[in-house]
C-alpha cells in the first residue's frame, strides 16, 4: 500500500520527534500528514517547539500507531527540505486536519514539507 492510501485509510495516532542544535530531544502529537508524492509529506504546524527545533536541526522522525490491538504502523525518517507560512496552501491544508486547538487561534500556521529518508514497521526490524 502506498503511503498516501495508507495515511487516508488508516486510523491512529501520529507522534512527531524533533530536537533542538544541541540534541535536545521533544515529542509532541501530531495528525497525519499530507502525502505530497512518494519522497514528500507536509504537516501543519504552529510556532511552537517542534517549529523551532526544525530551525536549527532539520531532522525528524513520524511515528504512527495503528488503531486496535497490538503495535501496528509506521516510522518515517525525515528531513525538513521547506515551509510556507499563512499561505492559502496552509489553509487548504488545515481544512483537511481534525481541530486540535481552538478554531479561534489566530497564530501563525506553517505548512513544512519534509523528504523521506525511510519508511519502517512501528515495531521491528527497519525491513
Amino acid at each position: 500500500m502506498d503511503l498516501k492510501s495508507y495515511f487516508e485509510n488508516t486510523e491512529g495516532t501520529g507522534i512527531l520527534a524533533t530536537a533542538d542544535s544541541d540534541g535536545t530531544v521533544d515529542v509532541a502529537i501530531y495528525a497525519k500528514p499530507e502525502v505530497i508524492d512518494e519522497t514528500t509529506i507536509a504537516f501543519v504546524m504552529k510556532e511552537r517547539l517542534s517549529h523551532q527545533n526544525l530551525k536549527t536541526n532539520l531532522s525528524a522522525a513520524y511515528m504512527f500507531i495503528e488503531k486496535g490491538e497490538g503495535y501496528t504502523g509506521k516510522r518515517l525518517y525525515l528531513t525538513k527540505i521547506r515551509e510556507e507560512i499563512n499561505s492559502s496552501v496552509v489553509q487548504e491544508f488545515i481544512k483537511k486536519q481534525p481541530v486540535i486547538a481552538s478554531p479561534k487561534d489566530d497564530s501563525n500556521k506553517y505548512i513544512v514539507f519534509f523528504h523521506i529518508e525511510n519508511v519502517y514497521p512501528l515495531v521491528g526490524d527497519k525491513t
